[in-house]
C-alpha cells in the first residue's frame, strides 16, 4: 500500500478532487496548510510598495492505495494540478506497512475499500 500526499495550489483543488473521483478514488483527507518551496514565496505590491510574502497557501491531499493503483492517482494529481507555474507543488509517496479500519477491525487491503 502506498500513501500519496500531495501539496497543490487551493484553487486547483476541486479539480484534483474531480479527478480522483473520476480515477475511482473517492475517499481522501484535506488539510490547508502554508510553505513554501524553492522560491521562497512572492513578490506583491500594495499601494505601490513592494512587499514579500514568503509563506504561502496550500492544500494538502492525502491518499492511501493499494500498490497498483498508486500510479494512476498519482498521474491524476498532476494532470489535474498542473499550471505550468512555479508553485504548482509537490507528490510524495509513502510505503504504508499496515491500515485498520476501526469499525470492523478489518486490516490491509480490505480496509482501504
Amino acid at each position: 500500500m502506498k500513501k500519496i500526499e500531495a501539496i497543490i495550489r487551493p484553487e486547483k483543488l476541486d479539480e484534483v478532487r474531480a479527478a480522483l473521483e473520476r480515477s475511482g478514488y473517492p475517499g481522501i483527507t484535506i488539510t490547508e496548510v502554508e510553505g513554501h518551496g524553492l522560491q521562497k514565496g512572492v513578490v506583491q505590491q500594495w499601494r505601490g510598495e513592494e512587499y514579500r510574502v514568503d509563506i504561502l497557501p496550500k492544500v494538502k491531499v492525502e491518499i492511501v492505495v493499494g500498490d497498483g493503483e498508486a500510479e494512476t492517482i498519482i498521474q491524476s494529481i498532476i494532470e489535474s494540478a498542473y499550471t505550468g507555474s512555479v508553485g504548482d507543488g509537490k507528490v510524495f509517496v509513502y510505503d504504508v506497512s499496515e491500515v485498520v479500519r476501526i469499525r470492523t477491525r478489518e486490516r490491509g487491503q480490505r480496509a482501504l475499500a
